[in-house]
């Protein structure tokens, strides 16, 4: 039988031999990727950029000019946008343009507020009973449907009454029976996470439930969660005007973009711009907030990527 030569040269290895197969896509981490694809729509990148002018504005719009929000001046009563009030005056000589971002403090600080502490309430409730389930789950949820029973809006105007009117009273009230929605959303991500191989990883190495819910449920829950957040803020901001319309709001001096609605309204037929600002401020900030949120429910979304 004869033999084969075998050739040594076949395993040399050349450490100048290029390969053949590179990686031609660098890898990004979650918010990278997020980023990156957020970055295409470009109308989530206008709404972006409107919220940060509205932010900056609220900030040192006021300070624009030399008047207070609740100065007073009877000799220029319902002027007319100029160059010298660019949102013209109220009833009172009161500088509308001074008053809308004063008011978009007031509605931003309400918004913002409420929807962080029923991020905060919501994520821990909903997150506990997903995780117990059984009878607890059914127990907590319960609690859930009965204070749903019972529409939102009644629950805040009567705690509104009963309370009072105030900044600290409605972030207060809306924070007590607004995060039922964000309860029932993390709820139903835990409920599909927490069977997943490295949750019960965690538990036979003897993580406790408080570990288990905030190192690896809450984090692997985190896209839903921001995306509700962003949708809940121009719920607050509206409901927010609506409660200062009806006159519930804040109270007198404090102005919101409601109450200046509120005000506006009154002089429709002869000074619509009294009502034009605000009004209009409340639907651009609506807007863009949905936008958002409608941008990062696409970007967040793993089934959606490219």
């Amino acid at each position: 039988m004869e033999s084969k030569i075998i050739n040594k040269e076949l395993f040399i290895i050349d450490d100048k031999v290029e390969c053949q197969y590179e990686i031609q896509r660098k890898s990004l981490s979650y918010w990278k990727d997020v980023w990156r694809r957020l970055k295409r729509n470009k109308l989530a990148i206008i709404s972006l950029f409107i919220l940060g002018l509205i932010i900056i504005m609220a900030a040192i719009g006021p300070k624009l000019q030399s008047y207070d929000f609740d100065e007073q001046n009877m000799d220029l009563i319902n002027k007319g946008p100029s160059s010298e009030h660019l949102f013209g005056t109220d009833e009172l000589g009161r500088d509308i343009f001074v008053r809308v971002w004063y008011g978009a403090r007031i509605s931003l600080t309400i918004a913002v507020f409420s929807a962080g502490i029923n991020l905060l309430i919501g994520t821990l409730y909903g997150g506990f009973a997903g995780y117990k389930g059984g009878s607890v789950d059914n127990i907590m949820m319960r609690i859930i449907d009965i204070i749903y029973s019972v529409p939102e809006m009644i629950w805040i105007i009567l705690l509104m009454v009963v309370v009072g009117p105030g900044l600290k009273t409605m972030i207060i009230v809306f924070a007590i029976v607004g995060w039922g929605g964000m309860a029932r959303l993390v709820r139903g991500q835990v409920l599909q996470i927490r069977e997943m191989e490295f949750i019960q990883a965690a538990k036979v190495f003897g993580a406790s439930t408080r570990r288990v819910i905030m190192k690896h449920l809450l984090p692997n829950c985190i896209g839903p969660i921001i995306v509700s957040l962003t949708f809940s803020i121009p719920s607050a901001i509206y409901t927010e005007a609506f409660l200062s319309y009806i006159g519930l709001g804040v109270p007198i001096p404090l102005a919101s973009w409601g109450t200046l609605s509120n005000d506006g309204a009154k002089l429709l037929l002869a000074h619509p711009y009294q009502l034009l600002f605000p009004s209009l401020m409340i639907c651009i900030t609506i807007f863009a907030f949905n936008i958002l949120g409608d941008a990062l429910r696409d970007t967040m979304d793993p089934r959606m990527k490219d």
